[in-house]
């Protein structure tokens, strides 16, 4: 018998709905942080600072949101212009909230299968497993200029995530 382990979709786009949603449900502006460097990204490059770019993208301030596995995809306005926007899966580097700074930075992409060679181990920090999580707590920021900043995690002992089996 062989201990195959299938592959799996990525659960970066579950993880930027559900937080995109909780965000929404909270009566905040949901903001993306996405790497306008990598291909596929369209956005107005008048908007690009440091190769970064964050989005909002609260109901009021888009057209046609449309998160799917592959792309974020809607409709803004830049400077009173209609301007189409698409951002692949892989660009989006964070969605927090503009007001409070609550969110996370979304983990890289990694392989989805187990090695049954690997031995496992009961606590391991997320760096160790591949999963990179940032908590994003606290925004130092007032939320007052028009342009959001994105958040910073706050100082002291830095969280992890433990996989519990």
């Amino acid at each position: 018998m062989t201990d195959h382990v299938p592959a799996m979709t990525s659960y970066r786009p579950y993880l930027l709905r559900a937080l995109a949603e909780w965000i929404a449900d909270n009566d905040m502006t949901p903001h993306l942080l996405v790497d306008a460097t990598q291909p596929g990204v369209q956005v107005p490059a008048s908007t690009v600072k440091e190769g970064k770019v964050v989005l909002n993208i609260a109901q009021r301030a888009v057209q046609g949101l449309h998160i799917d596995n592959h792309s974020v995809s809607f409709s803004a306005r830049f400077g009173g212009v209609s301007f189409p926007v698409m951002v692949p899966m892989s660009a989006v580097v964070a969605i927090y909230s503009r007001e409070t700074g609550q969110g996370m930075a979304l983990p890289e992409d990694t392989a989805h299968t187990a090695d049954p060679q690997e031995p496992s181990d009961q606590e391991t920090s997320a760096e160790d497993s591949g999963n990179p999580y940032v908590l994003v707590s606290d925004n130092s920021g007032d939320g007052d200029d028009d342009t959001p900043s994105p958040p910073t995690p706050s100082t002291g002992k830095r969280p992890h995530l433990r996989v519990v089996k």
